[in-house]
């Protein structure tokens, strides 16, 4: 174990890191060799810690490149001593943003012609070759230039002398879904693809060739061959929240407190939970303030002692309660697991999504930064 945060409350998450370095040679693995790979730590990594998880990317050496979403987890990252290449994958505003990208080395992406102007401006203040990615909208209708935006701002861009357009990307909006993310609406994926294609051949007519072109995430890269370019964008994959993938993160608790009721008790705020017959209650020291959605009060499941308890009454603050009437050997201090393994029974962060209405993503990155992250090397 490593970088154990000393904590007194029972409530943490345990990273593996070695499982994330395993999943980075199997996707690197799946991949041609000449398409380099960009791993994804925006979010804090996806809420396993972006740091921790650079670092162990950048020792098992098959990663060439980082991507983050804003300045500060790029600096946040330099300031760790991480030496990869890195994109920053959102907009950046204001003026200043774009010199402390340069200042720490990092790639900001240009996705407007006012943009494309600070960062010209940056460059000319620091005397100094700048390069950028530029972003080009294809369907996703979030951030990014059109195909003829993007050729003039490129030739704008490449005819200063001090600004390397080294990379053209897009952003797939149906490449991985809802579930376990492994959803792709190919049709609509496949079209984007398409507007992409003739974007980069408008830029190539016009002189303007990156070196870099990328457009696939995790499910993209795996599933449509087509879209692996010159870079992927792995993400979910290597936290193992994809299938074929090991899973990264396990968040556990232990039971501070146990008590009988009997039939017709109420648990919980609102009193939306009451006991069919005696029931044994366990409660556990984590709630929505940590991250575990209210959404999973009434529905969502824990292990304890090996066996699935269900939650039972609404999940509170700091606070829930299991039915562990299944468990009678069960005492204060045992371990509860609510993603990952126990015995044989295991629960996956899709599985928590799918209770709470939403997806893999925001599980993880829910997680708040009260719960501790432990790191473990195997």
């Amino acid at each position: 174990m490593i970088n154990a945060r000393r904590f007194f409350r029972p409530t943490w998450a345990e990273v593996h890191l070695g499982a994330l370095q395993d999943n980075l040679r199997r996707f690197r693995r799946r991949m041609p060799r000449s398409t380099k790979i960009l791993f994804v730590v925006k979010g804090d990594a996806y809420g396993h810690g972006a740091v921790a998880c650079a670092q162990a990317a950048q020792k098992v050496r098959v990663v060439d490149w980082l991507g983050v979403s804003s300045v500060e987890e790029g600096v946040a990252l330099r300031e760790a001593g991480i030496r990869l290449p890195v994109l920053v994958l959102g907009s950046l505003y204001p003026f200043e943003s774009f010199l402390a990208a340069a200042e720490f080395g990092l790639t900001p992406t240009v996705a407007s012609l006012d943009s494309a102007r600070r960062l010209a401006e940056v460059a000319r203040r620091l005397g100094r070759k700048v390069s950028c990615h530029i972003k080009i909208e294809t369907g996703m209708g979030r951030i990014g230039m059109s195909p003829a935006a993007a050729v003039a701002t490129a030739t704008c861009l490449s005819e200063n002398r001090l600004v390397d357009v080294a990379g053209a990307y897009t952003h797939f909006s149906c490449a991985g879904g809802p579930g376990a993310g492994a959803d792709i609406d190919r049709a609509f994926t496949l079209e984007q693809l398409r507007r992409f294609r003739r974007a980069l051949r408008d830029l190539a007519r016009a002189g303007v060739s990156p070196c870099l072109r990328h457009a696939a995430n995790s499910a993209a890269a795996l599933r449509l061959p087509a879209s692996r370019l010159d870079l992927v964008r792995p993400g979910l994959a290597i936290y193992g929240l994809y299938p074929g993938f090991k899973p990264v993160l396990s968040l556990k608790s232990k039971v501070v407190f146990l008590k009988t009721v009997p039939r017709g008790a109420v648990i919980g705020y609102g009193a939306t939970f009451r006991a069919r017959r005696p029931t044994r209650v366990a409660t556990i020291p984590i709630g929505y303030a940590d991250g575990l959605s209210r959404r999973l009060s009434n529905r969502g499941e824990a292990l304890l002692g090996g066996r699935r308890c269900a939650i039972i009454g609404n999940v509170s603050m700091d606070m829930l309660m299991l039915d562990a009437t299944a468990v009678p050997g069960a005492r204060v201090g045992d371990d509860v697991v609510f993603i990952g393994r126990q015995g044989r029974e295991e629960i996956l962060a899709a599985e928590i999504a799918a209770a709470a209405g939403t997806i893999p993503y925001e599980t993880t990155t829910a997680l708040t930064g009260r719960v501790p992250r432990t790191f473990l090397l195997s």
